[in-house]
């Protein structure tokens, strides 16, 4: 589940709890994608934009739910179409899974999104949907794809996703020859 934080730090607690209960996880909007995202997250409050705030009380919800693989189950969602901002929240937010969405169709590359994972690979899921859903439309695979193979451009767009990630961001290091 997807939260938007900004009715408080308090209305993100009903939902940590049953998580917690349920040993799930929430994600909570920090940093997204969209080009208007500045609008309002880019904003500044003593000197911290709101984002830094959300990622703040996020990675103290994490500190507080913290499991074996070092993670809390309170996860961020930071896009991949601002890399700068992706690697200062990692540092920022040690402890936190992110949801990283804007790789693929929104313009982002492996290379973008690379500064979501921990050094050892972890710790940020990549969502490409339209990328990988509709890769058939895409110029690259419509040359070697006909709408009715829109199965294989799926499989070879991920294949596609899975090389880049391998060798352009750490996640590589959890490839097995």
């Amino acid at each position: 589940m997807t939260v938007n934080p900004y009715l408080g730090a308090d209305t993100l607690q009903p939902f940590v709890r049953t998580a917690a209960e349920r040993g799930a996880g929430i994600y909570v909007l920090v940093r997204t994608s969209n080009p208007g995202a500045s609008t309002f997250q880019d904003r500044e409050s003593d000197g911290t934009k709101l984002y830094q705030h959300v990622a703040a009380t996020v990675e103290a919800l994490n500190v507080e739910t913290l499991g074996e693989t070092g993670f809390g189950i309170v996860g961020a969602v930071v896009g991949a179409t601002y890399p700068a901002e992706l690697n200062e929240l990692r540092e920022r937010m040690p402890h936190t899974p992110f949801l990283v969405p804007g790789y693929g169709s929104q313009g982002a590359g492996a290379a973008d999104v690379a500064g979501g994972f921990t050094a050892d690979g972890l710790g940020a899921l990549i969502n490409s949907s339209r990328g990988i859903n509709f890769a058939w439309q895409r110029e690259h695979y419509r040359e070697q794809f006909s709408e009715d193979q829109w199965e294989q451009a799926v499989e070879a767009a991920t294949k596609d996703m899975i090389a880049e990630f391998a060798e352009q961001t750490p996640a590589g290091k959890l490839m097995t020859p």
